[in-house]
């Protein structure tokens, strides 16, 4: 007989009896049916609004241990029970034939218990955007620690008659070993011991799985413990078969080669742990992978480059578990950077210098964090802290910036690492910038770049300009110098050549002659362009003050810079504290404002002066109202010299205020310059089946008298917008996987000559435009909100790209005075923008709103982020920085389920229950089916 049949025989007979006895039927139905309460009911999945399945997963270490003792529990204890167990024992093959079959069967069948939940990730993935990769790296883990149990509970088996006994000791000693590393004993104990536990415990090393990360440490301590407790379940049962005082030379050699096997699967764990490279990301986007991103960025290392982390010897429970994984991230960075990074983790409490060192001149500190047991409630001043460093550059991390917490009504609070590659990525780009741009811009610039000047004659100049011109002249001569060949400059006469250059620069760029002052008649010109072989950028030169001419040059200079921190000049409401107080007046983006600066220079634009900040690399006005030509002059020409305008703008505006919601009438005086570039806002709203919850006042009558309750309602205003709605083919949305977008409105785009238009985002096509004033919710016949619908449904646009050789609305009218009480100066203008000419229009005010973005913390439980995401994104895209545009996006909350009705929520968690059920019942069809084959085969053969 051989080996593989000895097995398969033994595997199919336990697999039968299994079958044919009511308890593990019995068992099988009570590990199904508590999966899936736990996940809809106690995990409450619907109300956590994440679409992954980890609770399915969070709770797997628990529920297998006693499905795994149930397994277990006769396979050796009934045999030693009836007897039966001689007669193996007996047998001229090797026992471990018979542990090696067992453990097949036990196996096998623990993968049809795990088929029961299989359509709970189905679900998911027909609602909503689901990663396979943690799914399928949680089957494996689960039927690796099952089979880490089902080894457990076949060694205890052996030891006993009494399956019952075998059932108790195998889930005392399974849960044990899940006790081991879980934060109920980590939390007790100091830093490093608390990383010993949780490498030997199970539940641990199983999380590490589910996040999608095959390690090979987590793989190795599986296999070793199931290789571990087999080989001493057949070394007990092969002891039985000799006489129990027999001590021969082969007994002993065989207990010397268990203990020698023993120690090696020890030594091989030992060996592999400080190997954290040995892994394989099955996530989508390489969660917990360098992206080539980071690499690239990590070749650009001159120097050395430093990463501490502060973490203290003991801190919150919740954040505990995060310390390893960001430890093994940031080894990462040591690994990829070939000796360019060196990393180090200290506790600032057992280094009172560092710790110093870490208060005084890098500015951190620890935080008080509150921790309570079952006998107090006590603070932990907690270090979770990151120090990036590039020669005397640096930057620093706190927990704020690198977790995610998660908040669910009856669920323990859920703490991620919200993006740890971004945050550690952007820092190291920031440190090395800010390094490399010392006092040399020009050490960041590749391409040679040449000012051209197209300057009128000096006799046709104002005398002011003559001035200017000459001291222009000798600040561009230092300039040459400095710039070791990277830069010059040449003057050029537009009236030449009977004014050839002047037409060309008429019909090219739109640039038309000026005048120092109104009845002046005297014509000339004065403009100033940088050039490289990839573009053509303009300086402004309204005020033409010498003293201002260097900073004007060099913001001009850090548009070709390669690598440096760009400035956005922000045009934002004005905030007025004490209306702000009572959440009256305009929008405030104090968020928008914060997320700005974490990557860019940020100045607050006046546009009523008519022009630009000189240093801004981009322009965006948010919620613009009541501009005046001024302002709009200022826009215009920013955009024709080739800049990019973002905007977000809307006919209205909502106040949250005391309880009530108001839309306000918000005119932001852009619509006949947006209807110049084929841009129309219509003043209705747009609402959409496809929506986000929000919580909304809802009118309550009760007899005569009228309540307002605040109630999370689906608000067909909140717009829940998913690809392909999201453009995945553009890089600003090819990375969002979810949008809210609220109180917006339709978007009508029309070609124009010379522009091309690509469309952002988008309603469904279950959207309709209301112009009803009352956006709050309606009572129908039940109590219950309601919209009704306008109109015809469609899919209507939200947001646009406009790319091109713009036209400037002044184009006719020509400039409008400059309102100043200086000398008059000259004031051009640009007719035609250059090709790099871009521009970015959201139909809404407040999608961006602290109010909205604040409401939608008690919709989603987390801190929501995809609107700013999707600004930043813009930015990015537009200021060609897209070095960190493919990982911003990467984080755990912002896969969230579709808006559905409780009564389609209801049919999805029936469904799965059924879908358990006809599981189940399908295996009883196919066990009947084959004892009735079997049946028949034996009466062939006995002639009946």
């Amino acid at each position: 007989m051989t080996t593989n049949s000895v097995i398969r025989r033994v595997a199919q007979k336990e697999v039968r009896l299994f079958f044919g006895s009511p308890v593990a039927w019995l068992f099988l139905a009570a590990f199904a049916g508590l999966t899936l309460f736990i996940f809809f009911w106690v995990e409450s999945w619907f109300a956590r609004n994440i679409a992954d399945v980890r609770p399915l997963f969070d709770w797997m270490p628990l529920l297998l241990i006693p499905l795994s003792a149930a397994l277990t529990m006769r396979m050796w204890s009934e045999e030693r029970r009836t007897g039966t167990l001689e007669h193996v024992l007996v047998q001229p093959v090797g026992i471990w034939r018979f542990v090696l079959g067992k453990f097949f069967a036990c196996s096998g069948l623990l993968l049809l218990a795990l088929l029961a939940t299989l359509p709970l990730p189905v679900s998911a993935a027909l609602m909503a955007d689901l990663d396979w990769g943690p799914v399928v790296a949680g089957y494996l883990a689960s039927l690796l620690l099952g089979a880490v149990y089902i080894s457990i509970g076949l060694f205890v088996s052996a030891r006993t008659d009494n399956p019952i006994v075998s059932l108790i000791g195998s889930s005392l000693v399974c849960g044990l070993l899940y006790l081991i590393g879980s934060s109920t004993l980590t939390g007790l104990a100091t830093d490093s011991a608390a990383q010993w536990l949780r490498l030997l415990g199970s539940g641990a090393r199983f999380d590490n799985v589910t996040r999608g990360v095959l390690d090979v440490r987590d793989l190795a301590w599986g296999l070793s413990l199931v290789i571990g407790f087999l080989a001493l379940n057949a070394f007990s049962l092969e002891r039985e078969r000799r006489a129990p005082d027999a001590r021969s030379p082969k007994q002993r050699r065989a207990a010397a080669a268990m203990v020698l096997l023993l120690i090696n699967l020890l030594l091989a764990n030992v060996w592999l742990q400080p190997l954290s490279g040995l892994r394989l990301d099955v996530t989508e986007g390489k969660l917990y992978s360098l992206s080539s991103t980071t690499k690239e960025l990590l070749a650009r290392l001159d120097e050395p480059l430093l990463i501490r982390g502060y973490f203290s010897e003991r801190t919150h429970p919740l954040l505990a578990p995060l310390v390893p994984q960001l430890r093994d991230l940031m080894e990462e960075y040591a690994s990829a950077s070939d000796g360019g990074v060196r990393v180090e983790f200290i506790d600032p409490a057992r280094q009172p210098e560092l710790e110093r060192e870490a208060r005084d001149r890098y500015e951190m500190s620890a935080t008080p964090l509150q921790v309570a047991d079952r006998y107090q409630s006590t603070l932990v001043n907690a270090w979770f802290h990151v120090l990036v460093q590039y020669g005397d550059e640096f930057t620093t991390l706190g927990f704020t910036d690198l977790i995610d917490v998660r908040t669910a009504g009856n669920t323990e609070a859920e703490v991620r690492l919200r993006n740890p590659e971004f945050d550690l990525t952007r820092a190291i780009r920031d440190v090395l910038q800010n390094y490399q741009l010392g006092d040399d811009l020009f050490r960041t610039i590749n391409q040679p770049i040449e000012l051209v000047a197209y300057v009128s004659p000096h006799a046709l100049l104002p005398e002011r300009l003559r001035h200017y011109r000459d001291a222009i002249q000798v600040q561009l001569d230092a300039q040459v110098e400095k710039s070791a060949g990277k830069f010059s400059y040449r003057f050029e006469e537009p009236e030449a050549n009977d004014g050839a250059l002047a037409r060309h620069l008429a019909d090219t760029w739109g640039f038309q002659p000026m005048i120092a002052g109104l009845g002046d008649e005297q014509r000339f010109w004065f403009y100033l362009t940088l050039e490289d072989e990839r573009q053509v950028v303009q300086l402004p030169t309204d005020a033409f003050e010498a003293d201002d001419f260097g900073t004007v040059l060099e913001a001009g200079l850090r548009r070709f810079a390669g690598g440096l921190t760009r400035t956005v000049a922000l045009a934002a409401p004005e905030l007025n504290e004490q209306m702000a107080r009572f959440h009256l007046g305009a929008p405030t983006f104090a968020n928008l404002e914060q997320a700005i600066t974490r990557d860019y220079s940020i100045r607050a634009e006046q546009l009523s002066d008519g022009s630009v900040d000189p240093d801004a690399d981009i322009l965006a006005v948010v919620a613009p109202l009541e501009l005046d030509t001024a302002s709009l002059f200022a826009i215009d020409q920013f955009l024709m010299r080739g800049g990019t305008v973002v905007l977000a703008t809307s006919p209205f505006s909502v106040e949250l205020s005391n309880g009530d919601m108001r839309l306000l009438d918000y005119p932001s005086g852009l619509d006949s310059w947006l209807a110049t570039h084929g841009i129309h806002l219509a003043p209705r709203l747009v609402l959409d089946e496809q929506n986000a919850p929000f919580p909304a006042p809802v009118l309550r009558r009760v007899g005569d008298y009228e309540f307002r309750d605040v109630q999370m309602i689906d608000y067909p205003y909140f717009l829940d917008i998913r690809p392909p709605a999201l453009n995945p083919g553009h890089p600003i949305t090819a990375n969002l996987p979810q949008l809210t977008f609220g109180w917006a409105v339709p978007m009508e785009v029309q070609p124009v000559a010379g522009l091309r238009n690509t469309t952002l985002l988008r309603s469904t096509g279950q959207a309709w435009a209301s112009a009803n004033r009352d956006i709050l919710p309606q009572q129908d016949d039940q109590g219950g909100p309601q919209f009704p619908v306008e109109g015809v449904r469609d899919s209507f646009v939200l947001g646009a790209v406009l790319e091109g050789r713009f036209t400037s609305a002044f184009a006719a009218r020509g400039a409008p005075p400059l309102e100043t009480d200086k000398e008059p100066a000259a004031r051009g203008l640009i007719k035609q923008s250059a090709e790099s000419a871009r521009l970015v229009v959201f139909s809404s005010n407040d999608f961006m709103d602290d109010q909205m973005l604040n409401a939608m913390v008690a919709a989603a439980g987390t801190q929501y982020l995809s609107p700013l995401a999707l600004f930043m994104n813009t930015l990015e895209w537009s200021l060609q920085d897209a070095s960190l545009l493919a990982i911003r996006n990467r984080a755990h909350f912002n896969r969230t389920l579709p808006p559905m009705s409780r009564e389609a929520q209801q049919w999805i968690e029936y469904l799965n229950y059924a879908c358990a059920v006809a599981w189940l019942l399908a295996l009883a069809a196919v066990h009947r089916l084959r004892t009735l084959l079997r049946r028949r085969a034996y009466r062939r053969r006995l002639g009946l």
